[in-house]
């Protein structure tokens, strides 16, 4: 699978516009989703062993999860789980539909093995996302396996409104998914990661928590790679008074690395979030902060670089319990998710995974 992969289907694939091929595959998984044949098939292939972890009250087949951006309008949800995913995470959606940046505002980097996205919450909007929802589960189509919805701001909705712009798609949706991820980190979206100053997350938390004392869905927010330690610190100081479920770790990247490849310059000279490989060690080193902060009470999702079962471990060694990937997905194929449960397996060797959690400290 991964030979052909690398040998064969990526290379038609990357000959292609990054949007367009982004689309064309969503739209096949879209199809596989409905078709019961075609589920099976992917389960078959994949076949992605059982590692049970129980974090934040909710049970997950596996720690591997699917990051945001890749699902926005939630229309393959059967299908990740099908691929092997021990969770997935749609969106990011806005309260209002939008349709995000000009075009083109997708890149890669091949050699350094990185994505550029400047995509700008283009979405149909909360109520939209709901009513698709709600298709797949009047389908019998829900996969096992928990769902969670990114939530973003709206372009259009000025930065003292945003509470309840993200209330408002919380309150859409609190009854169609497992958890909720405060997107307050992306770049590509003016002034969004004001909304990381303590007093304006705080305002926008209060308004969730306000509207989940019934559903109580589990609530986690998603931070940047490029805020300072003593930032992420007056973050941390929400958890516990606004009773998070932890912190996603973390978003794209605003900063570039160095190269002398002249065609990795020309990408990174466009603007937008950095993912992929150059992100691994900035994302890994926020994890340990936190865990560290914390005393590793707090549960944390490591996003970034995540190409192999030895990427995952070093995330989970510095304090995540679990993972979710992106650009690996992109770069390594759908068989990822498999090879790198199976990797984490061995890693283990028969012992607790609580215990490998944040063991590097």
């Amino acid at each position: 699978m991964s030979w052909f992969y690398h040998h064969v289907a990526r290379p038609v694939l990357f000959s292609q516009d990054s949007e367009q091929i982004h689309n064309r595959t969503l739209a096949g998984l879209s199809l596989a989703s409905r078709i019961t044949p075609l589920r099976r098939l992917m389960e078959g292939v994949f076949d992605v062993p059982d590692l049970p972890v129980t974090v934040g009250g909710l049970r997950f087949p596996n720690p591997v999860g699917l990051a945001a951006g890749m699902d926005k309008q939630a229309v393959a949800v059967p299908a990740w789980k099908a691929m092997g995913f021990g969770f997935s995470e749609l969106g990011g959606v806005t309260w209002h539909g939008q349709p995000g940046n000009p075009q083109p505002r997708m890149f890669r980097a091949v050699e350094d093995r990185a994505l550029i996205n400047r995509m700008g919450f283009n979405n149909g909007g909360a109520p939209a996302l709901a009513a698709r929802l709600t298709q797949w589960r009047q389908c019998g189509l829900w996969p096992a396996h928990p769902v969670g919805v990114n939530l973003g701001k709206s372009k259009i909705t000025p930065l003292d409104q945003a509470p309840t712009d993200y209330a408002s798609s919380f309150d859409a949706l609190r009854d169609l998914a497992d958890f909720f991820v405060v997107n307050v980190s992306s770049p590509n979206t003016p002034n969004l990661r004001q909304l990381q100053d303590k007093s304006a997350l705080d305002e926008i938390l209060a308004a969730l928590q306000e509207r989940n004392t019934v559903s109580k869905r589990p609530i986690w927010v998603k931070v940047a790679p490029d805020l300072s330690f003593e930032a992420l610190d007056e973050i941390l100081e929400l958890v516990g008074p606004r009773n998070l479920a932890g912190l996603v770790a973390t978003n794209t990247t605003i900063t570039r690395p160095a190269t002398t490849d002249p065609v990795a310059a020309r990408i990174y000279r466009e603007t937008g979030g950095l993912s992929g490989a150059p992100l691994a060690a900035r994302s890994t080193e926020v994890i340990r902060h936190l865990y560290r902060q914390t005393r590793g009470a707090m549960p944390i999702i490591g996003v970034g670089g995540i190409f192999t079962a030895e990427d995952a471990w070093q995330k989970i060694t510095a304090g995540a319990s679990l993972v979710q990937i992106y650009s690996g997905l992109v770069y390594e194929g759908p068989g990822i998710v498999r090879d790198i449960v199976e990797g984490l397996q061995d890693r283990l060797a028969g012992g607790s995974w609580t215990q490998a959690v944040g063991s590097d400290h």
